[in-house]
């Protein structure tokens, strides 16, 4: 469902264009040519829904940056919209690293916008030849980092932040380009529509590839910013893929590799300082562009830097809290309330066999084998029916399989030591709590709790055995019915709300 759903978005929003430059599109403009009092000389670059030149303006003899929407005459009213909120959000932010607007108006039908021209490179061309000096990526991120929490403190996010946008002039000093999907933080109105995906992948925070729009705030260019300092640092950007969709998946899905295993020479505390601004929950982060800044600068002048000082309430914080892929259970809500009714029945049957007196091993095998084998198999054609799996539900299926198997072996295992049949079921408490310790680590801590009673559970299955499985079924159920009713809730709440 998630996949599903980020695909759709992407498709909708037009991140392929956000991200790729099309060729197809270009404003009726021959160069070299004038408009009005300004002389165009040569195209600079274009991006999704803008094209930017290289202009004289006649009047004043200066040189500028003259930004024009890509369709020119022929852009929607939303583009123009869009067009002008950004020099908006650039005409009031006044400093040195963020290139400034000089101009506003139009040109025979052209929306434009002229900005001071910043002779130089952008740090996407200085990394083209792969990292650059360590020292020398901290430099340059402390001050972006600096521009961007002004930007925050005047109530505007960039959301686009990435090296192509980063332009460096011929003193070394960077200089913040491109607010074309800049957004005020106090806003009432936003001119993105709700669920959809902006901004250039493999810059993106999570809560942006989600589509989230009320999760994005600064923390967010905060881990746009940290994507530019591993890049700048290993040589490449956190994740890569063969297409947009790839690289969104990878952002919501996957964990940062350590930048050491891209590039081994990179510096340790550089890399906990970009670890620390990449983390999926937007609060373990820094919370601001300026504390960012201020870690770099401490390791500039070989200080330590708070990235490696770990708070206590911040590791509980993780150990608890949901993770990024906890949003994936409401796909699952009916599902496990199903199963732990499903679970319960089994292990009812189990125990009227038990007290009935049956000692065939077959019955129990084929009862916790090919019956909940078949159950497995619906449930899992029936997740599918929901959308594509996602890459963490395969390995969630990989670990409920491998208990599976754990606890079919337990047949053989009692017939081969000679043990009265269903001794060992105290272990289904063991391999439960196994695979809820590893959903805990993928989904949520809360599911710790869950993992405890289930080995709990093993203890009183050994001290009680005549009533062992109706132990195990009450406490098992309720690992699942539980999770599942809370998710179930949520997801109606979001239905509700939109």
């Amino acid at each position: 469902m998630l996949a599903d759903t980020v695909g759709r978005d992407v498709q909708e929003a037009g991140i392929v264009d956000i991200v790729q430059s099309p060729t197809d599109i270009r404003p009726a403009i021959q160069l070299p040519c004038r408009m009005g009092d300004y002389e165009f000389l040569e195209e600079l670059g274009r991006g999704g829904m803008g094209v930017v030149y290289k202009a004289r303006q006649v009047g004043l003899n200066r040189i500028v940056a003259l930004k024009m929407l890509l369709r020119g005459r022929f852009s929607s009213t939303v583009d123009q919209a869009r067009f002008r909120a950004e020099a908006e959000a650039i005409a009031q932010l006044d400093h040195p690293n963020i290139v400034p607007v000089y101009d506003v108006g139009q040109l025979e039908g052209h929306v434009y916008f002229s900005m001071k021209f910043v002779e130089g490179q952008t740090l996407q061309q200085l990394l083209a030849n792969g990292p650059i000096d360590p020292r020398e990526a901290a430099r340059l991120l402390a001050i972006v980092s600096r521009a961007i929490d002004f930007a925050h403190r005047r109530g505007v996010l960039h959301r686009d932040l990435k090296p192509s946008n980063i332009l460096i002039d011929a003193e070394g000093q960077p200089h913040v380009n491109d607010f074309g999907l800049a957004k005020q933080l106090s806003a009432g109105e936003s001119l993105t529509r709700s669920g959809a995906v902006i901004g250039t992948p493999a810059y993106m925070s999570p809560e942006q590839a989600a589509g989230n729009r009320g999760q994005v705030g600064p923390a967010s260019d905060v881990h746009s910013l940290g994507s530019i300092l591993y890049h700048s640092i290993a040589g490449q950007p956190p994740f890569t893929g063969g297409s947009p969709v790839d690289v969104v998946l990878r952002v919501l899905e996957q964990e940062v590799p350590l930048a050491r295993t891209v590039n081994p020479r990179v510096n340790r505390e550089l890399e906990m300082v970009a670890t620390r601004c990449l983390q999926k929950p937007s609060d373990l982060r820094y919370q601001s562009a300026g504390e960012l800044a201020s870690d770099l600068g401490a390791w500039l002048a070989d200080e330590p830097v708070s990235a490696r000082t770990g708070r206590m309430s911040q590791i509980r914080a993780l150990i608890f809290r949901e993770t990024h892929h906890a949003s994936l259970l409401e796909n699952w809500d009916l599902l496990w309330m199903w199963h732990s009714f499903v679970l319960l029945v089994a292990c009812v049957l189990t125990n009227l066999l038990y007290w009935c007196g049956v000692e065939s091993r077959w019955a129990y095998f084929l009862m916790w084998t090919v019956g909940l084998g078949a159950w497995a198999s619906v449930f899992w054609i029936l997740r599918r029916r929901m959308g594509p799996v996602t890459f963490v539900e395969r390995q969630i299926a990989r670990v409920w399989a491998g208990s599976m198997i754990s606890i079919a072996l337990l047949f053989p295992l009692e017939a081969m030591m000679e043990f009265p049949v269903l001794k060992l079921s105290p272990l289904l408490g063991v391999s439960s709590g196994g695979v809820f310790l590893v959903k805990a680590a993928m989904l949520s801590g809360s599911f710790y709790f869950q993992a405890s009673a289930l080995f709990a559970c093993a203890f009183a299955m050994a001290r009680w055995p005549d009533y062992a499985h109706l132990i195990f079924g009450v406490v098992a159920s309720m690992c699942f019915l539980l999770p599942g009713w809370k998710y179930r809730q949520r997801k109606l709440s979001k239905a509700e709300s939109s």
